[in-house]
């Protein structure tokens, strides 16, 4: 499992231009850092307070003083900035936040996000997450495609939601896919699988674009 998750961070990674501005959700979305080209300048958000997030630390460069938004350490770019919550906040509904990467429990066909609770159980809670979602011009979703075998792409989420019609863009193990206005549409496709698996763990019809192309972790 911790395989595909680097599968679907690297090729998250490459959704991002030299020179933008985006945000990274806890969970699996911080590990797109740390496959960042070398030669573009990305500068990450953290909602707590600082923009200039690099990879996850380790014993070698930890900082105790640097965290990310779920209290993970991490290192900085040296071009940071440290600001408080409301100027963090003051970005995001703003609209200066180009992309945010979240995870999700479940996306629905036209984009509806659930990502933030599981009813009687404990989970980290929505955070930012509602302000991401309504600030940010794309919101992408990486998560591995099933749960248990469950399906996570649905006609309508059954869990409660963080923000209505807000996702443009999902990215699993299997596929590369964009919410539009007729439905879930497959751009990229992962040759481990067929058509028939991604459609089989996907609990809507999908859209297979006419120029499908594989999916590109390299």
């Amino acid at each position: 499992m911790a395989d595909l998750k680097v599968r679907i961070a690297k090729r998250c990674a490459k959704e991002f231009e030299d020179g933008e501005f985006i945000n990274l959700g806890i969970g699996m979305p911080t590990m797109v850092a740390d496959y960042i080209a070398e030669d573009i300048i990305v500068t990450c958000h953290s909602e707590n307070g600082f923009a200039g997030i690099d990879a996850l630390a380790d014993e070698s460069n930890l900082d105790v003083d640097i965290i990310n938004s779920g209290g993970q350490y991490v290192t900085a770019l040296p071009r940071v900035k440290y600001f408080d919550t409301a100027e963090s906040f003051g970005l995001v509904r703003g609209g200066h936040v180009k992309a945010t990467v979240l995870g999700a429990m479940e996306v629905a066909e036209n984009g509806d996000l659930a990502n933030w609770i599981v009813p009687g159980k404990k989970v980290a809670g929505m955070g930012g997450a509602m302000d991401l979602c309504v600030g940010c011009p794309q919101v992408i979703i990486t998560m591995l495609h099933t749960q248990k075998g469950n399906h996570k792409i649905k006609k309508q989420c059954s869990l409660p939601l963080t923000a209505e019609k807000c996702v443009t863009r999902i990215i699993t193990e299997m596929a590369v896919m964009d919410v539009t206005p007729e439905g879930i549409k497959v751009v990229e496709l992962h040759p481990d699988y067929t058509k028939e698996e991604v459609q089989a763990a996907t609990g809507v019809d999908l859209i297979w674009a006419k120029d499908l192309k594989p999916y590109d972790e390299d």
